[in-house]
């Protein structure tokens, strides 16, 4: 019986080259994200190449939707054995000095709550087993403050700091956490796009690296593998 993966969040940058990157060892994959023209188009892709590939449609940002999301998942593909939580919000980033206790806590269901609550709903399972991995991977913003990148990064730290201390706890339980930490702009990402598109109109824009989306998910099949740091860096 093959193993399962979820993908929460299969964009057009890393999320779907992670889909493919499992695909491609023998996982089903079960695609979640809010449009479902693109992940039927990602599905058909993976089929045709001889995978299992499920979608289901779902707005991360609510977590109280998070026990009937996790039932659709049991339904279609059965107990995972790996997850893969990294949407995107929509809104972009603002200056530390101008956030706001208000625009902070839109960030925190998509980027905290609902994943926090799919580990309740997923990890059992894996622990039960003695195997299983969540993966994650973030902007650099993360591990490291920047100047007009507040907005969505003070979630993901919180997010950070919450799977540092479960990787702690079930890393000898046969449960690998692994999270991905990146200061480059992945090609065929939306933040790519928006960047090309600032330059293009001659506005400023940070400088920084580009990097395929496919070397990215090679990484984070890597560290799952190894089940070695829980953390990677990128450059």
């Amino acid at each position: 019986m093959s193993k399962s993966i979820a993908v929460f969040g299969a964009g057009p940058g890393l999320g779907q080259a992670v889909a493919r990157r499992y695909a491609r060892e023998g996982y089903a994959v079960t695609l979640v994200g809010r449009r479902p023209e693109p992940l039927d188009r990602l599905a058909k892709d993976l089929t045709s190449a001889g995978a299992t590939a499920h979608v289901i449609t779902a707005d991360l940002s609510d977590t109280g939707a998070t026990p009937r999301l996790a039932e659709q998942i049991r339904a279609t593909a059965g107990d995972l054995d790996a997850f893969y939580y990294a949407p995107t919000p929509n809104t972009g980033f603002v200056s530390a000095a101008s956030l706001t206790p208000q625009h902070a806590q839109k960030f925190m269901p998509l980027i905290f709550y609902t994943m926090l609550a799919l580990v309740q709903e997923f990890l059992p399972h894996m622990l039960e087993q003695g195997d299983g991995a969540i993966l994650t991977a973030q902007g650099g913003s993360t591990v490291q403050g920047l100047p007009d990148m507040s907005g969505p990064s003070p979630a993901q730290a919180a997010q950070r700091n919450y799977l540092q201390a479960l990787h702690a706890e079930v890393a000898g339980k046969g449960v690998y956490v692994g999270m991905l930490y990146i200061g480059a702009a992945i090609t065929n990402s939306a933040f790519h796009a928006e960047m090309e598109k600032a330059k293009a109109a001659g506005a400023p824009v940070w400088e920084m690296p580009t990097v395929d989306p496919g070397h990215l998910a090679d990484l984070l099949w890597t560290m799952h593998g190894t089940k070695g740091q829980p953390e990677a860096i990128y450059p």
